[in-house]
């Protein structure tokens, strides 16, 4: 936990406006309100500063506080057990299936992976147990850095706050897509006076007034620039290069931590280390160091860290300069020692990722550790605490075959997080093992999946084929999902693809081994799609119909729902189920915000986006468009953004819509992506017609109505035909 105020006097210099907000924010919490801030701004611009300043104000509230730190965002609801943890007494109390979900997600006890709204209504039930009590400050600092889990809860409780009188105060750099629509606060750097009052406190001596002035204007505000640089860099008048960046700040630190003794900045390490904040944790570390007590002296004399209640650094920016200054060798040191103070039984997890990163080299023990910990990190449903388990595993594990195995469970598991790239490199890891015909299978599935996922283009189809083709000898079952994902593949490269096109796919899934048991929802989706896509759409509809029916109820697992919810969702709109795609867009939407399954959420929200737009919730459709242009961009995706255009369309903005026309459909040749190019024609047909431009609705129309019926723009398209 880190702190760095910038005081001065009774308050802070050169926020009365944002201390106002956050004034009345306490006083109607006191008088029975919930409330809901995001702070965001630059590192150094003084959030935490603020937040200390809410936590000073909050007299009569019980106050509950953490902070995301930058190592701990693979640890799947770490935060939420931080800020839950002064609350587990009443844990009772909750509905068995809340206690249950809360239990399982913090590692209390073992199950199946907890549904993340069940977890959602636990917490926000249990904070306003305890605000029942005593009005509640819940205070979360560096909310950028909190895991994805942590995160989707906390946001999930903030939108549900009605009369109990909880305020949950977020600090971050950027508020992340979860925290969108909330109430915010935007913190910019200081005005130029309370910039220059600022510096005065800390430069007591005479100063050029341009060199002042310099300083001011290079450091834009920003107080913690303001405070730190001209302490940390010799010769102020000389001073270069002080634009307040992160870097130069860090850098400021790091100076002033090199200083100190040796045993100091030791205890520093290992605070820095452990994220969690326990000081207890932290002194049975140090005493495995031979760290003494009085090691904590001078860097609490200078401002730096404070080990009370709380290991609290003065600022994130320490705890990096820190650990960045650390040789790896005294970083190895520091884990192996929080490592061993860790108790196995109350948090295996934490005690596996030390272990992991203070070991050196191959470690079969450390390795299969850690296999256990992404087990039950993807169990709470933290795909990318998962994901970073298994990489480390795998580069900890000397024998080849496992080795290969454990790098493409990190691949699998880095892809669903949304990392295709860091995926493709564990791909080859896994790859360069010994020859094993179902893992290479296993590999081509896996790299058709990212070529599908980063472009919805030409590339997938056949990787996706051949792949089903391997499987055919080796595992009916999995040749069975693969076709699926071959023929959803070939449906959005529709026309223009150059191998693995439609009705090849539909013949091989026709010719494949029956499932061999009684039909599940996938099987239902394949032999549906199939029958469209050979026999037409009277022999195939029925069997989808059955397909959307079987995806609406209980008996769906939660890998089935991960991997094809969004293909549901797509054939209800297919065979005209309105109803099914309302109620299967909203819970895919949920679904994957829910697993962190960043890599089908722009899919969902595309989808999402379409449900409002027939309703006429334009509004709303464009809210899923700008959440699904974020995670794009997160993710570093290429497909295309289809939600962009058809509101355009729809509010008849001829000139706007006309442009974005073209360019999808230059986007939708270049990636190969021939499902593209018919609902660029399906939107310029409804931008005809709503323009009374005909002959070029009629034209458009009937090229988008050409194309396949599994294509659901040229279903679309024949309405703008009649």
């Amino acid at each position: 936990m880190d702190a760095s105020p910038h005081w001065h006097g009774s308050g802070l210099t050169g926020r009365r406006a944002e201390c106002g907000v956050l004034d009345r924010l306490i006083e109607a919490v006191r008088a029975g309100e919930s409330q809901v801030l995001v702070v965001h701004g630059e590192p150094g611009v003084g959030k935490t500063a603020l937040l200390e300043y809410a936590i000073e104000s909050a007299a009569g509230l019980r106050v509950v506080r953490v902070a995301g730190v930058e190592s701990e965002m693979e640890l799947a609801f770490a935060a939420l057990q931080q800020l839950c943890a002064p609350m587990l007494g009443k844990l009772a109390g909750l509905p068995d299936p809340q206690r249950e979900a809360l239990s399982v997600a913090f590692g209390l006890e073992t199950g199946e992976a907890p549904d993340r709204f069940v977890v959602g209504l636990a917490a926000l039930r249990l904070l306003s147990a305890a605000a029942g009590q005593q009005p509640l400050l819940c205070v979360v600092d560096d909310a950028q850095w909190l895991d994805r889990a942590s995160a989707l809860v906390l946001a999930f409780v903030a939108r549900r706050l009605l009369a109990e009188p909880v305020a949950l105060v977020f600090a971050a750099d950027e508020p992340g897509e979860e925290f969108r629509g909330l109430p915010e606060l935007a913190v910019t750097g200081l005005g130029e006076g309370a910039a220059r009052e600022l510096l005065g406190s800390v430069i007591r001596g005479p100063l050029d007034e341009r060199v002042r002035d310099r300083i001011v204007a290079e450091t834009r505000g920003n107080p913690l620039a303001l405070l730190e640089l001209p302490r940390g860099v010799p010769g102020v008048p000389g001073l270069s290069g002080v634009a307040g960046s992160r870097g130069r700040i860090e850098e400021s630190f790091r100076r002033r931590v090199e200083v100190l003794p040796a045993a100091t900045r030791r205890l520093m390490l290992v605070a820095a280390a452990e994220p969690a904040g326990d000081p207890a944790l932290v002194w049975r570390a140090a005493e495995q160091l031979g760290i003494g007590a009085e090691a904590a002296w001078p860097a609490a004399d200078a401002g730096l860290l404070v080990i009370g209640e709380r290991v609290m650094f003065r600022h994130p920016l320490v705890r990096s300069a820190v650990y960045r200054a650390a040789s790896p060798a005294e970083r190895r040191a520091a884990h192996q020692a929080l490592a061993d103070a860790t108790d196995l039984r109350a948090d295996p997890d934490r005690r596996a990722w030390h272990r992991a990163q203070a070991t050196l080299g191959p470690d079969e023990e450390v390795a299969a550790e850690l296999e256990h910990s992404a087990g039950r990190a993807q169990a709470r449903g933290g795909l990318a605490a998962a994901a970073a388990f298994l990489e480390r595993a795998a580069a900890l594990t000397l024998d080849p075959g496992r080795r290969a195995e454990r790098a493409l469970a990190a691949a699998q598991a880095k892809y669903q997080a949304g990392a295709s790239d860091a995926a493709l490199g564990l791909l080859g890891t896994a790859e360069a093992g010994p020859p094993d015909e179902l893992r290479r299978a296993r590999a081509d599935l896996l790299r058709g999946h990212i070529a599908f996922s980063s472009s919805r283009g030409s590339d997938a189809p056949p990787l996706l084929l051949k792949a089903a083709r391997q499987f055919e000898p080796l595992d009916p079952q999995l040749a069975r999902e693969a076709y699926l994902d071959a023929l959803a593949a070939a449906i959005f490269a529709g026309r223009l693809a150059l191998g693995g096109g439609m009705r090849e796919v539909a013949e091989a899934a026709r010719m494949a081994p029956p499932p061999p048991g009684p039909a599940r929802p996938p099987d239902l989706l394949l032999d549906g799609l199939a029958l469209l896509v050979t026999e037409g759409f009277p022999a195939g509809a029925p069997v989808l119909r059955q397909a959307v029916s079987a995806f609406r109820g209980t008996d769906v697992s939660r890998e089935e729902k991960l991997r094809r919810l969004w293909l549901a969702c797509y054939i209800a709109g297919l065979v005209w189920d309105y109803a099914s795609w309302d109620v299967l867009s909203d819970r895919q939407v949920r679904f994957a915000r829910d697993a962190g399954a960043l890599i089908t959420l722009p899919i969902a929200y595309n989808i999402r986006a379409g449900i409002h737009l027939f309703a006429g919730e334009f509004a709303e459709a464009a809210s899923m468009v700008a959440q699904a242009e974020s995670v794009t961009e997160a993710t570093g995706s290429s497909i295309a953004q289809y939600g962009a255009l058809a509101p355009a369309v729809f509010r008849g903005q001829e000139a706007h819509a006309a442009h974005l026309i073209q360019t999808a459909t230059d986007d939708a040749g270049r990636r190969g992506e021939g499902a593209g190019l018919s609902f660029e024609q399906w939107a310029a047909a409804v931008l005809g017609n709503s323009l009374g431009h005909y002959e070029q609705a009629l034209a458009a129309a009937q090229q988008a109505s050409e194309d396949s019926p599994t294509v659901i723009f040229a279903n679309w398209a024949l309405v703008e035909l009649i």
